[in-house]
């Protein structure tokens, strides 16, 4: 049984929850670039955090079902149709044989995630089905693909209609404030202009992807350079190259780097990043410690741990 990609989006790709152990040989993580709504996708139709979704992004979207399926769809940006029905988000609901999905692109965000129960059962490279075509782990997604999936269990029905509350949901927004844990090279910018970037607001340049967001705004001005010996990198650290404008690193970052880093937005505030779209988004940034970053990623935690969802009624049946 399987899923095919009539009209796939700009970015259409399979991720699961990314690539392990690999940093050393220049290998990113990959996986999704909202990891938050990739979860809740995947917990509406009862998968595991490491099962593959498609992850759809930055244009519309058409795939086809080609057997009875259980689904889900969490994200920000899009609009998101069975037929000619308008399904909602962060819900999940059943699909029958021939459903087309039409995923309209919208203002609000960039990505969204298909969950099918079970998983998507394509390739897997070194431990994960996440595509990087940039280390040539397999590619986006292209017209007539067409993706294995597992045959809809019969208790995945009893899921349908479940829903991710909304105060549960990111509060995604296109003017975020991103929290930011200081990094190594605080000590390299002027003081002045340490101060302008707590204060001013940043936009997303067109010119971001999975790599890596760059932002315009106020330029940061180095002391002593923009060089560093070279360091190994993570998602959400804050490079800083020679023209002072920031680039946030994302899924598919590079692994090493030689920018000074003035710091990393913390993980729970990378999908608030990953949504706000480029060229319209207003961002701005404020400090946050180690310890209440380690707090506010917890508590998010327990809340994908505890029971949460509630069922709608109104969608059981279809």
């Amino acid at each position: 049984m399987s899923i095919r990609v009539e009209s796939p989006a700009l970015i259409t790709s399979v991720q699961d929850s990314g690539r392990q152990g690999f940093l050393r040989f220049g290998l990113p993580h990959s996986g999704p670039m909202d990891w938050w709504a990739f979860l809740a996708a995947n917990q509406l139709v009862g998968n595991s955090s490491d099962d593959a979704c498609i992850e759809i992004g930055m244009s519309s979207c058409v795939l086809q079902i080609e057997n009875e399926a259980l689904a889900a769809v969490c994200g920000a940006g899009y609009n998101l149709y069975r037929g000619q029905d308008q399904m909602p988000l962060w819900m999940s609901f059943l699909l029958c044989p021939g459903d087309r999905l039409y995923f309209e692109k919208c203002p609000g965000g960039n990505w969204v995630y298909l969950a099918l129960a079970g998983g998507i059962q394509s390739e897997a490279w070194m431990g994960s089905r996440s595509v990087y075509p940039r280390g040539k782990l397999g590619r986006t997604l292209q017209p007539d693909d067409q993706l294995a999936i597992e045959d809809l269990p019969k208790t995945s029905r009893l899921l349908a209609g479940q829903r991710f509350p909304d105060s549960l949901q990111p509060a995604y927004s296109q003017r975020p404030l991103l929290r930011m844990i200081n990094g190594p090279d605080g000590q390299r910018f002027e003081e002045e202009s340490l101060e302008q970037f707590f204060c001013r607001t940043y936009h997303v340049s067109i010119q971001s992807d999975r790599m890596g967001y760059r932002l315009h705004g106020p330029s940061l001005r180095h002391i002593g350079g923009a060089d560093v010996v070279s360091r190994g990198l993570a998602m959400g650290e804050i490079q800083v190259p020679g023209n002072g404008q920031p680039i946030v690193m994302m899924a598919d970052h590079p692994t090493a780097g030689g920018y000074t880093v003035l710091g990393s937005v913390c993980k729970t505030d990378w999908p608030l990043l990953a949504q706000a779209q480029p060229g319209q988004a207003k961002i701005r940034f404020s400090p946050i410690t180690i310890p209440e970053a380690q707090r506010s990623l917890n508590a998010i935690i327990e809340n994908f741990d505890s029971e949460h969802t509630e069922q709608e009624d109104l969608w059981l049946n279809l």
